[in-house]
């Protein structure tokens, strides 16, 4: 759905987006008619309701369709086509603001040649009334981004912000001052001497890529619903009736032009303007020029593309205006638009296509994730067959099926996804997904933990190979076995060509296979084979860590080996011995034992012994009856015993040391200038306890 805004006095604007599906016929007045409900209502579900239906791409087509047809047969336009009005009526829930100068749309440009007809059309326009606006490097424009947000008029009156409102149908907006005031970027009063008696200062609202993440995050961990995108966040968070919701977002702005003018001259340029809001305390992007002609235009349009993913913002194309302001006023209007500007927009990243089937990839964790397979389209320029549906509850909330119109969404560099179906296209034989029972890559069972979203391959990375690499990775990082050199593409190599196939293997290299992998030396390949021959000796917690045992950290592998000693003792373990360690409980019991009773695994840690891999082993730890299970937090400097050693000796007693209070804190150790932990501690009614008392505790049998 597009609109976008000029930034002459009268216009304005934000993008869009939404359509429908379309019914074909050879009458065309059926078909206008049916192209007017259908604009009309995906219009509604952008502008009012800020849950866009369809892609912009899809929207931009259909509202072509109609102008086409009109323009064939003046009588098709009726007075509530979608080519005579601009956006939707306002939600109602806020009270209307009737704009002083309206607020219109531009026509967009989808390729080079709509720019240079564009280009064109203008020199022609100015070249009777104006010949030296179109100087020997053609008219002068003023380039600048397309955001995707929420169009706005601020209204000043010396220098004072009063009102905001949306632009609704450009006629009339909804009134959100009470919201605006809660925008931190949007100054209160303009940072001016002598300002405007009146000026309406217009512009986008938008929400920052990293901002929204943030904002996401904190609607899962909230159980909440999630934003679809920045552009709906913002108009979400701008549309509330409860300002202080608003105030939690972190809204931007950014101005782009000017309705009504009172008390101050109009500046000479677009440029000039900007210059001014600037000096005015207004955000302004910075992200503009100004350029000369089509070649100029289309420049900059290609330059910003290639920036586009590094952006910390949404856009969907870049805006170009003539730049001297009374040029804009010898070109004028067309019905609904500026002939001074135009909205250059960037390939659709969000586009219509069917769902041919739904399959599971396996990731290198073991995570399976239900991918569709589309029938090919193109989305942001890129031809897209597939798009990850995450896991087997988000289809069943999208409720994906075989079959079904879908939107895909492709944003840079990120995977694409499918964002929803479209659920008028849906045919009578769309066959819901079912997820597998076995691994396709394995034929491992696949298994859903319960309180889980993901469901994981239960092969690991000893037998399923397309975990292999990620096993591999983990087994050689820094907190495992440590082998500094051996990173991800080297990895990647030895692995995709069948030289390693086992964590075992990796100790059976040669000189020879290292160096002939891709930017290996021999230096590099000689430091490698150094660094894995140190990591042979190593510490059982550590060995165990590597194995990558699900649902075993670093912590759980450290109490696992104080607790046995030997990994004798952990391989002979039953259910109810494991149980007995501090920090196990049924679901890692449970995991242990699968890895440790699987013949793969055994046999790659007795091929893991034979190639030399070692480590110092002890007696089982013998637990101090009044420690175990006990957590202690430490505060405070202790009389004799430094905090890490009385960590030490907690832990090795069975005892566990935390970093905070909680109700789970067993014991408060206490010492000098002991601070908050120690206050938290006394209104939680937890046991204080000092050195000797610790010690004493620690001597108990």
């Amino acid at each position: 759905m597009t609109a976008d805004t000029a930034n002459l006095p009268g216009t304005t604007g934000s993008a869009g987006g939404g359509s429908g599906s379309g019914s074909s016929g050879s009458d065309p007045a059926a078909r206008a008619a049916w192209l007017r409900a259908t604009l009309n209502r995906h219009a509604h579900a952008y502008y009012v309701l800020d849950s866009p239906t369809v892609p912009d791409a899809e929207y931009d087509r259909l509202f072509q369709e109609l102008q086409s047809l009109e323009q064939a047969d003046p009588a098709l336009a009726t007075d509530d086509s979608p080519t005579r009005r601009v956006g939707a009526s306002p939600a109602g829930q806020f009270a209307p603001v009737r704009h002083s100068v309206p607020m219109l749309s531009l026509g967009n440009g989808f390729d080079d040649a709509d720019i240079v007809a564009f280009d064109r059309r203008v020199a022609e326009g100015l070249q009777a009334a104006m010949p030296e606006a179109v100087g020997p490097h053609g008219v002068e424009y003023a380039a600048e981004l397309k955001f995707d947000g929420l169009a706005i008029n601020l209204r000043y009156e010396n220098g004072l912000l009063v009102e905001a409102a949306t632009r609704g149908d450009g006629t009339t907006g909804e009134n959100v001052t009470a919201n605006i005031r809660t925008v931190q970027a949007i100054p209160l009063r303009l940072h001016a001497e002598h300002p405007p008696a009146v000026i309406d200062i217009r512009g986008e609202i938008l929400m920052f890529k990293a901002d929204f993440a943030r904002m996401n995050a904190r609607q899962r961990a909230a159980g909440a619903k999630e934003f679809a995108n920045p552009r709906n966040a913002a108009a979400g968070s701008l549309r509330q009736l409860d300002s202080r919701i608003t105030a939690q977002r972190a809204l931007r702005f950014f101005a782009y032009g000017i309705g009504m003018l009172e008390g101050a001259p109009m500046p000479v340029s677009h440029t000039a303007l900007l210059d001014w809001y600037a000096e005015l305390g207004v955000a302004v992007s910075p992200e503009r020029a100004v350029v000369h002609g089509a070649s100029g235009l289309l420049g900059f349009f290609h330059e910003v593309g290639l920036r586009r993913a590094q952006l910390p913002y949404e856009i969907d194309g870049v805006v170009y205006k003539v730049n001297a302001l009374d040029q804009q006023q010898q070109l004028g209007f067309v019905s609904r638009a500026p002939r001074f500007a135009i909205a250059h927009k960037f390939p659709a990243e969000e586009a219509l296509t069917v769902v041919q089937a739904i399959e599971v990839q396996v990731g290198r964790t073991g995570a399976i994730t239900p991918v569709a397979r589309l029938a090919p389209v193109t989305v942001g320029g890129v031809s897209v067959t597939n798009a990850t549906l995450h896991n087997e509850d988000e289809v069943r909330r999208k409720d994906i099926r075989i079959g079904d119109t879908v939107i895909v969404r492709r944003a840079g560099d990120v995977i694409p996804e499918v964002v929803a179906f479209v659920p008028e296209q849906r045919p009578p034989d769309a066959r819901e997904f079912v997820m597998p029972k076995a691994c396709p890559v394995c034929g491992s069972p696949i298994v859903r933990g319960e309180d889980e979203a993901v469901a994981r391959c239960s092969g690991g990375w000893v037998k399923c190979a397309a975990q292999r690499k990620g096993g591999l990775l983990h087994f050689v990082s820094r907190r495992a076995m440590d082998v500094e050199g051996l990173g991800d593409q080297l990895v990647e190599q030895l692995v995709d060509r069948n030289v390693v196939t086992t964590a075992a293997d990796l100790y059976k290299l040669g000189f020879v296979a290292l160096a002939e992998l891709d930017r290996m030396a021999n230096k590099s390949a000689h430091n490698v084979l150094q660094a894995l021959e140190k990591s042979k000796t190593t510490t059982l917690a550590r060995f165990i860590y590597a194995l990558g045992i699900r649902h075993v950290g670093e912590a759980t592998a450290k109490e696992l080996a104080r607790h046995f000693g030997t990994l004798d003792g952990l391989l002979e373990a039953t259910e109810e011995k494991l149980l007995q360690v501090d920090d196990v409980g049924p679901v890692v019991a449970s995991s242990i034992l699968q890895f440790l009773q699987d013949r793969l695994n055994r046999e790659l840690i007795e091929q893991l012994r034979a190639v030399g891999v070692t480590w110092p082993e002890s007696q089982p730890a013998k637990i101090t009856a009044a420690l175990q299970g006990k957590t202690f937090v430490l505060t405070g400097t202790l009389p004799t015993l430094a905090r890490d050693a009385a960590a030490a000796l907690i832990e090795a007693a069975g005892g566990k040391v935390a970093g905070s209070v909680s109700k789970k804190t067993s014991y408060v150790v206490a010492g000098t200038d002991a601070g908050s932990k120690l206050v938290k501690a006394q209104d939680l009614g937890i046991a204080i306890i000092d050195e000797q008392q610790l010690l004493k505790l620690l001597e108990e049998k």
